[in-house]
């Protein structure tokens, strides 16, 4: 299965969503900002970056900015609850995969990051 990099400054929503992952099969490194992730990515390599976009330190968007640098074929796919973060998003579709939508269900990240994977291998 795939190496999946999950960065949310929400420790319960982080595992939440971590767990979920680990039963379909993944490996999951988790970061609790932006940061923290950004050095993970510059240490090892990763199938998917799953983040927030609104975090402390280093939001999603300057992180999904960086990752792309460094990791240009890694697709990237972004959580937020919040509508004007989403429409912040909107100028990197070019390198994001899809916007998730908070609250989302178990199925519905579960999903989202199988197509973002499925995009990947296409």
């Amino acid at each position: 299965m795939a190496r999946i990099l999950i960065a949310e400054d929400e420790d319960s929503l982080r595992r939440f969503v971590a767990r979920a992952l680990v039963m379909d099969g993944h490996e999951i490194v988790e970061a609790g900002d932006g940061a923290e992730a950004l050095d993970h990515l510059l240490e090892s390599s990763f199938d998917l970056l799953l983040s927030d976009i609104r975090m402390p330190v280093m939001d999603g968007i300057a992180l999904a900015t960086a990752s792309a640098e460094h990791r240009p074929s890694m697709p990237i796919l972004l959580m937020t609850g919040y509508a004007q973060q989403r429409e912040r998003a909107e100028p990197l579709m070019r390198i994001v995969v899809d916007v998730v939508p908070k609250p989302f269900s178990l199925p519905d990240i579960r999903q989202a990051v199988a197509d973002a994977l499925t995009k990947q291998a296409a």
